[in-house]
């Protein structure tokens, strides 16, 4: 994008824009959309994540039980394990797949369309899963694991982006937030649902699988009657009157004009470029700060501890000293203080802003890494140790909702214009599944190297990102995407004119 025509015509592109009225509550319409993207979206990468700990037991005995039948002989605990760690395992090797199609999807199919089409996945999943136990065949769970892998891995990659533009600038940050108030509200749902007061005995862990159809035919019965996204309508498309209809509905009538004013600009600015392939973006120099940032923050999601606290849930509450048969009603507590932190960095991310909001957070679980590695150190110390251990992780798991948990999501979408973003996508979600499967293999090891030190690991990811992006990362919040661009690239250009300035001196000082 030629960078002398937004220095010049940004004043005028803005200007009016800012001085505009916002409106202080969202479209009704709006929201039951972000609602039905949410549902069948990232909700179903929270449930899948977490539903997967309560039948652990019972998979096993299935196993071992199958294997009996079949050879005559109990299998091994070493391949017991292996065949377990395999049916978890492969859900990230699905996410990775999903993620690396899923903005390829959104530009053929649409971001709608490839919602919709997602849901094939979760369905096969839940069938091949509720048939292994009748079938005899435990292979079945590790199909239906790589299928649920791969809808989530589409639904984390293509449902931010469809809520970042369907979403009116003023609220983007908080429909953003949709993302992960739908991720915990997933992970919390399949806690509560595994609990043995539930679905957690051992002849239901069958249905209990099976249950991510539900959020799947939820999703296929509310989406259609939701529109396209605007701005894929008009700058993918080229349709006038879709955008047209689709801003009326989601906006209303009295809004639709301004937003689609500012989508034209967007779509005259980008006149001539085609949607961006991934390779094209690493080769694309005005946003490789923009890339650097997004690959950053998505995989620092996943490595600064949060993932091994509810993997090994288990391990981390035994330290602190809580009983075994008490352990499942704790982890729902996790749960739960993650979804009321992401409903209320929802709150105030349009207020305080996005920079503050994830940048706190990174501090605060930096500090929490600390505190949690001095008590898990003192641990037979005091009685009350075990229970400020506990504390420690309530606390880090509320730092992180509060801002690293939603905002990344909402910062990619927004450093990025239309032709780039699906490809951004694609890159960052590919980044976070890869980051997702190497803390799943590296923790135990990591414990077991460490032991209570092992927190410290993240302190020093937590501390070097929180300062990236102090230095690197502008405020986004209430900024149109062109906005935002040219702000990275106001900033390049005086990074390059620092470092040519620094070159000369250099040269002179020689001569």
């Amino acid at each position: 994008m030629p960078t002398e025509f937004l220095d010049e015509y940004q004043p005028l592109l803005f200007k009016e824009g800012k001085a505009k009225k916002q409106p202080k509550l969202p479209n009704k319409s709006l929201l039951l959309a972000a609602c039905a993207a949410c549902i069948g979206g990232t909700f179903q990468y929270g449930y899948n994540v977490s539903i997967i700990n309560a039948p652990t037991v019972f998979v096993q005995n299935f196993i071992n039980q199958t294997w009996r039948e079949r050879y005559q002989d109990d299998i091994s605990p070493d391949g017991l394990t292996l065949l377990w760690s395999v049916i978890v395992s492969i859900f990230t090797l699905g996410g990775f797949l999903g993620a690396t199609i899923g903005g390829t999807l959104s530009v053929k199919l649409g971001r709608k369309g490839t919602l919709l089409v997602n849901n094939i996945f979760a369905l096969a999943a839940a069938l091949l899963m509720g048939l292994s136990y009748p079938t005899g065949l435990f292979e079945l769970l590790i199909i239906g694991r790589l299928l649920t892998g791969i809808n989530a891995g589409i639904g984390i990659c293509v449902q931010p982006l469809y809520l970042g533009e369907i979403a009116p600038t003023a609220f983007r940050g908080t429909m953003g937030m949709g993302t992960s108030i739908f991720i915990t509200g997933g992970i919390l749902t399949g806690q509560i649902i595994g609990l043995k007061e539930f679905l957690g005995r051992e002849e239901y862990w069958p249905i209990l699988l099976s249950t991510t159809c539900i959020p799947a035919i939820v999703q296929l019965l509310i989406l259609p009657w939701f529109p396209e996204s605007p701005r894929y309508l008009l700058i993918d498309k080229g349709d006038t009157e879709g955008c047209k209809k689709a801003l009326k509905q989601l906006h209303g009538g009295a809004r639709c004009d301004g937003e689609q004013e500012e989508i034209e600009k967007e779509k005259n600015n980008l006149s001539g470029f085609q949607a961006k392939k991934p390779w094209e973006l690493f080769a694309d120099r005005s946003v490789r700060w923009q890339l650097l940032t997004v690959m950053l923050l998505n995989a620092v999601q996943q490595l600064n501890g949060i993932n091994a606290i509810y993997f090994y849930a288990d391990y981390v509450f035994k330290q602190s000293g809580i009983p075994a048969d008490k352990i499942p009603y704790v982890t729902v507590g996790t749960g739960a203080c993650e979804c009321i932190t992401a409903l209320t960095c929802g709150l105030l991310v349009e207020s305080l802003g996005r920079k503050v909001l994830i940048t706190g957070g990174y501090i605060l679980m930096s500090i929490c890494c600390i505190l949690f590695t001095l008590t898990l150190s003192f641990q037979n110390a005091s009685p009350i140790f075990p229970y400020l251990s506990m504390a420690c992780i309530f606390a880090f798991i509320l730092s992180f909702g509060l801002g690293p948990g939603g905002v990344t999501n909402v910062l990619t979408t927004e450093l990025f214009t239309q032709t780039s973003r699906p490809a951004a996508y694609m890159i960052g979600g590919s980044v976070n599944w890869l980051s997702f499967f190497l803390i799943g293999m590296v923790f135990p090891f990591i414990v077991i190297g460490l032991q209570q030190y092992c927190f410290l690991v993240f302190l020093v990811v937590c501390t070097l990102v929180a300062i990236y992006i102090v230095l690197v990362v502008p405020e986004t919040k209430n900024k149109t995407f062109l906005e935002i661009q040219s702000e990275f690239q106001s900033s390049n250009h005086r990074k390059a004119r620092s470092a040519d300035g620094a070159e000369t001196t250099l040269i002179s000082t020689s001569f």
